[in-house]
């Protein structure tokens, strides 16, 4: 599938042009980027989640009335605007993650669903895999899941003493035959950006194990090159720092292994979760003997996929990319830097790691408690295991952090 050219919207476009290049500061944000968010700004509170659910741009719901307003216009005569959309979605993602190609991306609706695609392609009646206690909830669940159905042996890697993974000890417990490793380029609830990753990637490949790492926590957050970092297979999603909501999810498949040389789709894998969509004609409604699968990452397609996310997904793709993920990671240290000060000089010391994703944490013996006291008070934060997470972004301004950091102090103190 070749890479989709996505032209902006007009209002970006304009929004961007003013912005300039070099680094980012509040004053232009203000006036370029900020009215294209009137929206969630008018929202009385310091919203300090956007680790957890990104705020949407204006746009998005304009262009979900788009695709609606095409099926109400065009009936099934929308599937050409629909599928674009979707073509859009994937070399916007690919972009995004330094992929090659478009069809390396595989839509879903969840990163779960793309882990367990991956488990049910491996051909392996019992899996070995290797994981974190630190991955999300849905990773973990599915791998629990799959070990109590005896479909996976799965061997966990615990956190030291600061609650930290590292690659050394992970790549120890791929030291007998392993399947599949699956670890997060930065941890959900700590932060943590797994140091030594590309290395690790590549010592478990020439053990012979398959590597998926969990991008939902780095995609918009870090440079990632999915080509250049060598893991087999991404999950990650548009819920977060991409602004794209629920729904709006990846697999993505290294190019390596999109052919086998036989032009058959799923490369060597054997595609288990799969649909009509991922036949090598999708509208000829032939029924071979056999499945005929679409080559490359088409033949990883499963049934009728979900429409209205692709075009929920397009404006904050747009603006990630438009805005670039470099400039977004200096300016959200920069703002990092700024809150711990204020946090500081509150009384309260924050858990600043040295190689860290988009938010900082602050301890607290009853975090989801202290949540609550936060946006009783007009600051929206959220707790994960005995943490609370602030992730300031662009839409943030210095004064919303200064103020932040004064409210933690309150609420401690009281």
């Amino acid at each position: 599938m070749p890479m989709e050219q996505t032209t902006l919207d007009p209002a970006f476009e304009a929004a961007l042009t003013g912005l300039g290049d070099g680094p980012l500061d509040e004053a232009r944000l203000r006036r370029h980027i900020f009215p294209l968010f009137s929206r969630v700004l008018e929202r009385d509170e310091i919203y300090l989640a956007n680790h957890s659910l990104g705020r949407p741009a204006d746009r998005m719901a304009e262009d979900v009335q788009h695709a609606l307003d095409a099926w109400y216009r065009d009936m099934d005569g929308a599937w050409e605007l629909w599928m674009e959309e979707i073509g859009r979605f994937r070399a916007q993602v690919a972009r995004l993650l330094g992929l090659s190609r478009a069809d390396a991306v595989v839509p879903k609706t969840n990163a779960g669903q793309g882990l367990r695609a991956v488990l049910n392609a491996i051909p392996k009646d019992r899996l070995r895999v290797v994981t974190t206690r630190g991955e999300f909830d849905s990773v973990d669940f599915i791998l629990k899941a799959y070990a109590q159905r005896g479909r996976a042996e799965v061997v966990w890697a615990e956190p030291d003493e600061a609650g930290m993974f590292h690659a050394e000890q992970l790549l120890d417990l791929c030291a007998r035959r392993t399947d599949l490793l699956v670890v997060s380029q930065v941890y959900y609830a700590t932060g943590q950006h797994l140091t030594g990753l590309r290395e690790l990637i590549r010592s478990a490949q020439e053990r012979g194990v398959l590597v998926m790492v969990d991008v939902y926590h780095a995609a918009g957050v870090l440079p990632v090159e999915m080509e250049t970092l060598g893991a087999d297979f991404t999950i990650g999603g548009c819920y977060k720092y991409l602004r794209g909501g629920p729904g709006a999810c990846w697999l993505a498949i290294h190019p390596r292994h999109l052919e086998d040389g036989t032009g058959e789709g799923g490369g060597r894998f054997g595609v288990l979760d799969t649909g009509w969509f991922a036949k090598r004609d999708v509208f000829s409604f032939a029924r071979a003997e056999t499945p005929e699968y679409a080559p490359g990452g088409d033949g990883w397609l499963e049934s009728t996929p979900p429409i209205l996310t692709a075009f929920q997904a397009k404006a904050g793709l747009e603006l990630t990319l438009g805005l670039g993920v470099e400039r977004l990671r200096a300016y959200n240290l920069h703002q990092q830097e700024i809150l711990a000060e204020s946090l500081r000089s509150n009384g309260v010391e924050p858990v600043l790691l040295d190689e860290r994703g988009a938010f900082l944490l602050v301890r607290s013996a009853d975090a989801p408690g202290m949540c609550e006291r936060l946006a009783a008070r007009g600051v929206k934060a959220d707790a994960r295991m005995g943490f609370v997470r602030l992730c300031p972004d662009v839409l943030n301004t210095e004064a919303e952090l200064a103020r932040a950091g004064e409210v933690v102090g309150e609420v401690l103190r009281h």
